[in-house]
């Protein structure tokens, strides 16, 4: 039986969602719990892409084959019985044999969280510390040259050779926090997104907003198609997945 489910966790203290040898990550910790449910039987999971080293899902989607006969309310309990409670998971049912959480997916949606006041030690794994003014409106123009279908190899991580790097951004928005003015979040929505992609976007964005470039700069560093005319990776930890869409 193939099962969906819908988990969150804080990336404050995973090396990433992806398991590796001798580190904490996400899919390593699920994997352990349902394994234990399962009688001691390894059951393999498959998440719709995986989140970097310190970056946070509110919504990743993750699916997998048991043929335990146990309810998906009873399954739902018992993995968060047994997980850290840095990782909920929040839905849990029954898909078609036929359903993938990657290959199923027909878009994606990140959102990045950056605060421009006075710094906040309680926020710091959540809200990147910016610490320092900038031009919203003219970020929020610059984001506008991101939408529709682009090559983003100026985007991804420069060494992350890929046959396409062709994606669709259907939506950006930039959010301000009508309780803190120096709060800002950044929506992205798109088909799927590159490694670093969006934390790149969020890089270059934060030059616009300093004045470093201007808005329609970003036309040129798409036409490119090189990392080094891009700003820097943006820092994990304001990253979200949000959303994945099927």
């Amino acid at each position: 039986m193939r099962y969906l489910m819908t988990v969150s966790y804080d990336g404050t203290d995973f090396y990433g969602y992806q398991k590796q040898p001798k580190m904490r990550t996400v899919q390593g910790e699920i994997e352990k719990a349902l394994k234990e449910i399962n009688g001691g039987k390894k059951v393999d999971i498959c998440a719709s892409g995986r989140t970097d080293a310190k970056v946070h899902a509110l919504a990743q989607k993750i699916h997998f084959d048991m043929e335990k006969d146990i309810t998906s309310d009873k399954l739902q309990k018992a993995l968060n019985s047994l997980l850290p409670n840095d990782i909920f998971v929040k839905k849990l049912e029954v898909v078609s044999d036929s359903f993938h959480a990657r290959f199923s997916a027909i878009g994606k949606e990140y959102i990045y969280l950056l605060n421009m006041g006075e710094y906040n030690p309680l926020e710091r794994n959540y809200v990147y510390q910016h610490n320092e003014k900038l031009d919203v409106v003219e970020m929020e123009r610059a984001m506008k040259y991101l939408e529709g279908m682009h090559n983003f190899k100026s985007f991804t991580k420069a060494d992350d050779e890929k046959d396409d790097y062709v994606r669709t951004i259907s939506q950006t928005n930039l959010i301000r926090d009508v309780k803190d003015v120096n709060k800002i979040t950044l929506v992205f929505v798109g088909t799927g997104f590159l490694r670093y992609q969006v934390r790149n976007m969020v890089g270059t964005l934060i030059l616009v907003g300093q004045g470093k470039l201007k808005s329609e700069e970003i036309i040129d560093i798409l036409q490119k198609e090189d990392r080094r005319c891009a700003g820097k990776t943006a820092p994990a930890e304001g990253l979200y997945l949000k959303n994945v869409f099927y």
